[in-house]
């Protein structure tokens, strides 16, 4: 039998007609995920609820190879012991990765050309309310997606975040295919360690090589420059890459055309040159050493301090396209400011002509999309991205999760949350330094001065969503003298307490994301 979604009628569910499932969840006091029944061999497997804890649980009525691979508790039945065995699998590493042996359907895949939606979990307690809030979207999901920044400051590993997305698309019982995303990679290193955990869509962010202010350098200094890039490396010369775009006309479509000049490629190839070597030294290591894994690859050049022009990436694809390197995605620096957590800010008008611009040359070569990164709560950049309808996209989001799930602690413990607002404002100086955001600590207030009925409220700031944004890292890693996590834990058994009222918020507010983009 192949392993799959359980057939009600299987003999391993029936004992002389009688459904036992329901029976052993009665007896041992289990709350089972009824969309997270499997079957393979002589055993069943789902996810349940017991005293609070989640679990794994295999049931098999007869000899079977698979449970061998799992390492769990054996629970004895009272009622329902003629050769009926229980295993009870914590949700480790070891146990994930048995799973995933069984089930196709929880490992990730390369998703391909499709409109994708990025879901940064870093807590790992969201991915099923990230699924939940996919129903009636077309976006496929990319769930484990963490960057390495991400993963130092919450002292979680890429297996945790894989684990974590494998549990929840079993829990769910999501067959479409999910992706993970090794976000903002920038070493050969970090690619070892996350295709071994096995994620498979790659984010090269070439953002050290990336130079900054060359719109402003005299011409004479940005030549000179040119000069010492690495044309070997590059594969080519400064006469020949000026001769293919320097007054060269290109057609976009019928009313989009790119002719840059001379000064505008010296400009280009500066900026751009570095990041082009750095990202096909990246590309020729994941493809030298891991040819026979289906993965794909994102290219961000979007962490720069200026705007990627449509002439520049019309270069950056070109180039990129001549070096060998194949990508699924693009994410250009627009116009405007994307801050962490809030809304877009910037002229939505102007905003609108230069994405249209991005989106037209994405359709001219009509092999990847555009990748939209600081993805959070951009609602109304959405909107004009969803009525141009031009084209594949990926959103990524990661921050907007944390921050619903502190929501969750602000209306079920409200005392916790005073404590983590009032924590995240005395680092915020220090923590925002890497980040791209503007809130003012005057417009915070300490937490004793807001009512417990204020505080959902307060998510409505920008000013506080962003003091709580930039912080997550502490907040979750902070230890007390005595040795103790200083509100980790508290966050984490105020979710397990509350589940269905996170997945409940989680859906809600991506609800709010997709809206724009249906079809």
């Amino acid at each position: 039998m192949n392993p799959g979604v359980l057939n009600r009628n299987s003999t391993v569910l029936k004992k002389d007609g009688t459904d036992i499932l329901s029976a052993i969840g009665d007896e041992l006091k289990i709350r089972f995920y009824p969309k997270s029944v499997n079957e393979s061999g002589n055993s069943i497997f789902l996810m349940g609820r017991q005293e609070n804890e989640k679990y794994l649980y295999v049931i098999a009525s007869g000899p079977d190879t698979h449970v061998r691979s799992f390492v769990g508790e054996r629970l004895e039945l009272k009622k329902h012991h003629d050769g009926t065995e229980i295993l009870r699998c914590g949700l480790t590493h070891v146990n994930a990765a048995a799973l995933q042996e069984i089930f196709p359907f929880t490992r990730a895949v390369a998703i391909g050309l499709k409109d994708s939606f990025g879901f940064g979990d870093r807590l790992g307690l969201a991915n099923a309310g990230h699924l939940r809030a996919l129903e009636g979207y077309h976006f496929r999901p990319i769930l484990a997606q963490q960057s390495v920044r991400e993963l130092t400051r919450t002292n979680r590993t890429p297996e945790d975040v894989m684990d974590a997305a494998v549990w929840a698309v079993f829990q769910e019982g999501y067959r479409e295919g999910f992706g993970a995303d090794a976000d903002h990679l920038k070493t050969t290193e970090d690619i070892d360690r996350l295709i071994k955990a096995g994620f498979r869509t790659f984010t090269f962010d070439p953002s050290d090589f990336v130079i900054n202010g060359v719109e402003s350098m005299p011409l004479d200094e940005v030549k000179s420059r040119v000069a010492g890039l690495k044309w070997k490396e590059l594969g080519d010369s400064v006469d020949s890459l000026l001769a293919r775009y320097s007054g060269k006309t290109v057609r976009i479509d019928s009313s989009f055309s790119i002719t840059p000049s001379s000064e505008e490629t010296w400009r280009a190839v500066l900026k751009y040159g570095g990041a082009l070597v750095h990202i096909r030294n990246l590309y020729s290591h994941l493809r030298k050493n891991y040819p026979e894994i289906k993965c794909e690859v994102e290219v961000s050049i979007d962490e720069t301090d200026t705007v990627t022009s449509p002439f520049e990436h019309y270069f950056i694809v070109m180039e990129l396209k001549r070096l060998g390197v194949e990508f699924i995605s693009l994410a250009p620096r627009f116009i405007g400011d994307f801050e962490k957590g809030i809304d877009y800010k910037g002229d939505l008008d102007v905003f609108k002509s230069e994405y249209h611009k991005h989106a037209k040359i994405s359709v001219y070569f009509g092999d990847y999309k555009i990748s939209l990164h600081s993805g959070s709560d951009k609602l109304s950049a959405y909107k004009v991205i969803g009525k141009l309808n031009v084209g594949v996209t990926h959103v990524k989001t990661a921050g907007t999760s944390y921050l619903e799930a502190l929501k969750v602690v602000a209306i079920k413990d409200p005392a916790l949350f005073r404590k983590i607002l009032d924590f995240s404002a005395g680092l915020y100086e220090s923590e925002k330094k890497s980040y791209h955001v503007s809130a003012d600590l005057k417009r915070v207030k300490a937490g004793k001065d807001y009512k417990d009925g204020e505080l959902e409220g307060l998510f409505q700031s920008n000013d506080v969503r962003q003091v709580l944004h930039v912080t997550y890292g502490r907040v979750l890693t902070e230890k007390g003298a005595d040795g103790r996590f200083l509100f980790r834990d508290g966050i984490y058994k105020c979710l397990n307490e509350n589940e269905e009222l996170h997945y409940d918020i989680l859906k809600a507010h991506f609800k709010k994301h997709m809206d724009p983009f249906k079809k």
